[in-house]
């Protein structure tokens, strides 16, 4: 095949010009089109590899009395079955709540929970032999929503409540008030490369597992902890995933354990490649949320009281439930100063898959949710939804009769780099927001069956670990001889362009080309106790920490040359490939060799943890985000009035990842992260059944958006300033954030609802907002 140029980039820049924030090819992409790259079922196996397959639970909730595989057992090539019973080391998995099991050993919780697995030559016999296993359950009865949770006081974790002022006295004060209620469904992470594990043992009883993980650390401890050996023992290794969007956070970690236990008792390496039915039933989704709220607001818009109950639908097991709901609650305000507020959070318990990461963290859930009340009110006041938005916008304005400011989140933060104003002004002018509304107005008095609609959402997203222990990274670069360097770090690459934007940082701290630095796979054996590549905190963290060990050789270096000319070591430039003395100058390469000859180190580590952030678990006060990143949407969109479908027609975003390292690798996860939330809010829906079976669970049933559903107006502009905050090449995180802005497509669709009932009624739209529910908003009142 051909090799392509590098100017089919815009703007590729020359060897010697930066590395940083120009556009760079992404460090796999040529790889990855000629099908070059290995992800683990690419890897070659080793002799005697055996092949396993889940054993899925038949019923929501039962009491398990026995397992009969003498069925699988005789079939061609199985070799094993393997239970509960089997695990060497604790039977629970090492997750922080330790309420849930490796295998199901008493009761079966929901209906796909592993019971065990199938060991055999290949990986259709397996499977195969897995649905030949018979379950003996005595069932049991089942909570399978969050109302009959909240009924029976069914929760995972305790419910949470955060306060600021007085909500109750302030809605009786308030001008006006709405009472509504919402419902938003959960999501599926359907990455392209599925869940996979493959599990080596090594000798003296260490292993080697190979794991499509978010988090390596992770899986090397849930592993050692089953197999009851020490965290040394076990060496975990992630080259890159086919993407993970949070379903591979803790989730990946079931299988690494799964394959492991049955390489224990097979005494062989076992890989456990799930088929995609058994990952849609096996694995967490995004959570589903139900909310109640009453909202209080005077004549301009402006929201006065807020009372809220969340209900998070978490699953059997807590999972990462806890820190999910929490974001939530952090982020219920978005872009809006919440003066009186009430919102007490409720993780429910339910006999359904533990719901889990996924991209934005429990923020979407949030965001919808204020971003939902903000159209009510504008309805509610027949004003536009944009001057509602425009008038609650976090600001310096003061508060009557207080010293205080409107600029404190009602978790106690400062919000200190608002950009909200300016950001939201400058796309209202750039996509013409308000000679649209005209114009759609008047589209819609003369199309009887086709309506449009059209909406402007912000977004304010915090950025860091909400467990403080998180914000932590390491990293090691090593200088070679011939003046190449390889890079090594706690992250994980998914896809997002991690590796290729650390690449990048090493370079420019280094002066050299972007193509002599590589950046190898994820190991634990490493850079140990490695944060997971999560919270869009990726290069943020393990950028800045690849950044102090380049940094460490770089002066190593410096010094040595000073040395030899004679100069002071701040006079010494790298730049180019070439290191500049006041002497002389010298290439890169040449002062490496010279460097290596007299002995001075060429490598180094670097350690790095996010400065100012704190808060108070118990109250969920304080400065959990380092900083916080902005943007905007405006979405138009087209309802038919007959069948609800609907059809995204323009998006204009204007996002802000402050000093962008990669502009190109920017503008892809902003349009992915759009189109991800879109398929959310519109397509994406899951459906139990009454017996607690998923449905929907497979491409047949569950529709996530395709190439057809992207908008031919397309546009994303870049925020044009660097982070106030002493960011990695003040840059901003971009993984998450651009999810939000999706939310701009549900208030679309719900102006268009407005706009084709005309009865200045409020409008209820269940999320996703698939053609049938928006028939059903187009058919009833408020």
């Amino acid at each position: 095949m051909p090799s392509l140029s590098p100017t089919v980039l815009e703007a590729a820049p020359t060897p010697r010009g930066p590395a940083a924030g120009v556009n760079q090819f992404h460090e796999s992409a040529l790889a990855q089109v000629a099908g070059a790259v290995h992800y683990i079922d690419d890897l070659p196996e080793v002799r005697g590899t055996l092949h396993a397959a889940p054993i899925l639970s038949t019923q929501a909730h039962g009491k398990l009395l026995g397992v009969d595989a003498s069925a699988a057992l005789a079939m061609p090539g199985v070799v094993n079955v393997v239970l509960s019973e089997d695990i060497p080391g604790d039977p629970m998995l090492a997750a922080f709540a330790g309420d849930e099991p490796v295998f199901a050993m008493d009761t079966v919780q929901f209906v796909g929970q592993v019971v065990g697995v199938v060991v055999a030559h290949t990986a259709m016999q397996a499977r195969h032999a897995a649905r030949k296993v018979k379950l003996n359950i005595e069932a049991l009865p089942a909570v399978l929503t969050v109302q009959q949770a909240l009924e029976a006081q069914s929760f995972v974790l305790p419910p949470v409540t955060v306060r600021r002022g007085d909500a109750t006295a302030a809605l009786a004060k308030a001008q006006h008030s709405l009472h509504g209620t919402l419902e938003v469904g959960g999501q599926e992470h359907f990455y392209l490369e599925g869940q996979i594990a493959y599990a080596m043992p090594l000798e003296q009883n260490q292993w080697c597992i190979y794991s499509s993980t978010q988090h390596p650390g992770e899986v090397q401890h849930w592993v050692s902890h089953a197999l009851g050996i020490d965290n040394h023992a076990v060496k975990v290794e992630c080259r890159r995933m086919g993407g993970g969007f949070g379903g591979k956070e803790t989730q990946a970690g079931h299988l690494a354990v799964w394959a492991a236990v049955a390489a224990v008792k097979t005494k062989q390496a076992v890989k456990l490649r799930m088929d995609r039915d058994d990952d849609f039933m096996v694995t967490g989704k995004r959570h589903p949320f139900a909310y109640e709220y009453t909202v209080g607001f005077d004549d301009s818009g402006r929201l006065t009281a807020l009372q809220l109950q969340m209900a998070a639908n978490c699953g059997f097991s807590a999972d990462l439930s806890g820190p999910v709901a929490d974001r939530a609650i952090f982020h219920t305000d978005n872009a809006y100063y919440l003066q009186d507020v009430d919102i007490t959070s409720y993780r429910c318990k339910t006999n359904t898959q533990s719901h889990t990461a996924f991209r934005g963290f429990g923020g979407p859930q949030g965001v919808i949710l204020i971003e939902t009340i903000m159209g009510d009110i504008a309805r509610a006041l027949k004003l536009d939804p944009l001057d509602v938005r425009l008038r609650n916008l976090y600001s310096d304005e003061a508060i009557a009769g207080t010293d205080q400011k409107r600029d404190t989140t009602h978790y106690q933060m400062k919000v200190e780099d608002n950009i909200l104003h300016p950001l939201l002004s400058k796309l209202e002018l750039s996509a013409q927001y308000r000679r649209r509304v005209e114009a759609i107005s008047a589209w819609n008095a003369g199309s009887p069956v086709l309506k449009r609609g059209i909406a402007i959402t912000p977004v304010k997203f915090g950025i860091s670990f909400t467990a403080t222990l998180f914000n932590q990274a390491g990293a090691l670069v090593h200088v070679y001889t011939d003046g190449s360097v390889q890079v090594n770090h706690g992250g994980t690459e998914m896809g997002q362009g991690l590796h290729t934007k650390v690449a990048q940082i090493v370079a420019d701290e280094l002066g050299i080309p972007f193509a002599r630095v590589l950046c190898t796979a994820s190991d634990t054996s490493k850079v140990p106790n490695a944060s997971a590549t999560a919270a869009s905190a990726g290069t943020d963290l393990n950028g800045r920490a690849a950044q102090f060990a380049a940094r460490h050789v770089r002066d190593n270096l410096a010094a040595f040359v000073c040395g030899l000319d004679g100069c002071g070591a701040g006079a010494i430039k790298f730049k180019g490939g070439e290191v500049f003395s006041p002497v002389t100058t010298r290439s890169f390469d040449e002062v490496v060799k010279l460097a290596y000859a007299n002995r001075i180190q060429l490598w180094s580590d670097g350690f790095y943890r996010t400065p100012k952030i704190h808060y108070d678990k118990t109250t969920l006060t304080g400065r959990p985000f380092y900083y916080f990143a902005y943007g905007a949407a405006c979405t138009e969109v087209v309802i038919d009035r007959l069948t609800g479908e609907s059809k995204v027609l323009k998006v204009d975003i204007l996002h802000d990842v402050g000093r962008s390292i990669n502009p190109a690798i920017d503008v892809g996860q902003i349009e992915g992260g759009f189109v991800q939330g879109m398929g959310w809010l519109t397509t994406e829906q899951l459906v139990w059944n009454d017996k607690g079976y998923l449905s929907t669970h497979a491409p047949s049933t569950y529709k996530i958006p395709t190439a057809g559903d992207v908008p031919e107006h397309f546009k994303v502009d870049l925020w044009p300033e660097p982070n106030r905050e002493d960011n990695v090449f003040g840059s901003k995180a971009v993984g998450e954030p651009p999810f939000m802005l999706a939310i701009s497509v549900y208030e679309a669709l719900r102006d268009a609802v407005a706009q084709a009932r005309g009865d200045d009624k409020l409008v209820r739209l269940t999320a996703p907002a698939t053609a049938e529910n928006v028939l059903r908003a187009l058919q009833s009142g408020a």
